[in-house]
This record gives C-alpha cells, structure tokens and sequence, in this order.
C-alpha cells in the first residue's frame, strides 16, 4: 500500500535531478520541468494514480463529452459603451499625478550603479540610454546590467520589491 506523505517527504529531501529521474521512472518519459514542487507533486499524483487506480473509462467518456459541448468565444467581448450621464459625472483632478505614473519627455533618471553613474532620458516614444533608443526602462535595465529587471524599480522611481 503506497503511503503518500512518507513519499513526498522523501522526495522533499530529493534534488530536482534525482526528482527528473523518478518522473521519467513514474510517468514513462522525460521532463522538461525543474520547479521541484511542481516534480514533487506530478509524482505524488501519478504515484497515487497507479497505486488505487485512474478514473474509470466512463468517466473519461463523460469529460471529453463536457470538454466537446463546451462553449467557446469566438469573438472578441464588446467594447463598453459608457453610460449616458458619464460626462456629467467626470470629475476633473486638480491634484498632481505621482512622479512615478507619468515621466515627461526630456526627464533624465539617474542611478549609481558599480561605481559608474547611469542615465537615462525619457523620450516621447521610449528612452534613450548611451545614444541608443530603447522602448522600455526595463529594457535600458537590461542593457545595464545583463539581467531582467523591472526598470522602475532599478531607477528607484518604485519602491516596494527586492533589489539585486
């Protein structure tokens, strides 16, 4: 009788290759996945499957009957047509809007990075980094450093979230 808990906690103890080689084991092919949860419990799923049996072959029939009866979308939703007195309603904000929503055109951000100094200009259509244009902060962040970053964040205009 397969005991579910002591097998994934043994498999919790697994490294995602030996985990990659139990899957193939288990499910009779190769994976591509590395996440190691997502291993431990396609195993434990298949594992159980095997153990007290998969469902019953009326049981398929009846879900890939509710799959085929299933109703698609085949256009997109309507655009939604605001209400008559919407314009009444329209308030106007006297407030300023937050640094961080909108950059002006001709904004330059700044940020020290390794010991050199990063600046980047806010363009109409996107922003300039050493002469080259690019569409996106995240994309300047990229350049800089090699890796993917959420721009905002890299020029400090967002706060929340880890940094590198």
């Amino acid at each position: 009788m397969l005991n579910v808990t002591k097998e994934v906690a043994a498999m919790g103890r697994m490294t995602v290759n030996q985990l990659r080689t139990k899957y193939a084991d288990v499910f009779g092919e190769s994976t591509n996945g590395r996440n190691k949860r997502w291993l431990i419990k396609r195993i434990a799923w298949r594992m159980q499957a095997n153990a007290e049996g998969d469902l019953s072959e009326r049981a398929r029939r009846r879900a890939m009957e509710l799959a085929n009866d299933a109703d698609l979308r085949m256009t997109p939703p309507r655009e939604r047509k605001p209400a008559p007195a919407a314009e009444e309603q329209t308030v106007a904000v006297t407030k300023p809007v937050a640094a961080t929503t909108n950059l002006l055109p001709g904004t330059v951000l700044k940020r020290e990075y390794k010991g050199q100094t990063i600046r980047a200009t806010v363009l109409a259509d996107g922003f300039e980094y050493e002469g080259e244009r690019y569409k996106s902060l995240s994309a300047v962040a990229k350049a800089v450093t090699g890796q993917h970053w959420n721009g905002r964040l890299f020029f400090g205009l967002r706060k929340n979230g880890g940094g590198r």
